[in-house]
């Protein structure tokens, strides 16, 4: 498996969840390029969960794939809490899914601001009929560790959705 070992295991942990349920999942996927959907996929027999991923690097990815509103991005910039709510809620409402995952952030080792640091993810979790849930990290180490760690708290916040527990921070 190309993922580490420990991301693997949450990936099995949230797919058998999902399927206890009867939950499907897509994706919103910005500074991960589809790693999240891809760690779900890389477990075997996933297919009966992982409806499907959105990769919405572009702004305009944003607003067409999932109708993140141009008005939004303009007012607080892609990588926000809004957005991140917005790109959770678009994947759900675009895909047969039950439970969506969204991700906006910078991964660096560019794109940094003074207020927008690299390593800074807006990480939301949507489950049909659920408040979506939002955590704001700022993850250190370079872009593979950065897209790593988000991976892993995109897979933890989903799995305690799905278990009924609020999001971790």
């Amino acid at each position: 498996m190309m993922f580490p070992a420990a991301l693997a295991v949450r990936a099995e942990e949230l797919l058998a969840a999902c399927r206890q349920q009867n939950i499907k999942i897509a994706t919103a996927e910005s500074c991960t390029g589809g790693l999240i959907a891809g760690c779900l996929t890389a477990v075997s027999g996933s297919s009966d969960v992982v409806e499907r991923g959105f990769v919405t690097y572009s702004n305009e990815a944003k607003m067409e794939m999932i109708d993140v509103p141009a008005e939004l991005i303009e007012r607080v910039g892609a990588v926000s809490e809004e957005v991140s709510r917005a790109m959770a809620e678009g994947a759900l409402q675009y895909s047969g899914a039950q439970l969506s995952l969204a991700v906006t952030g910078i991964a660096g080792p560019g794109g940094a601001t003074e207020d927008k640091p690299v390593g800074l993810v807006h990480l939301a979790c949507a489950l049909e009929g659920n408040a979506t849930e939002h955590v704001r990290a700022v993850f250190a180490g370079d872009r593979d560790a950065v897209r790593m760690a988000t991976i892993g708290t995109a897979l933890d916040m989903a799995i305690a959705a799905v278990s009924g527990q609020r999001a971790i921070a």
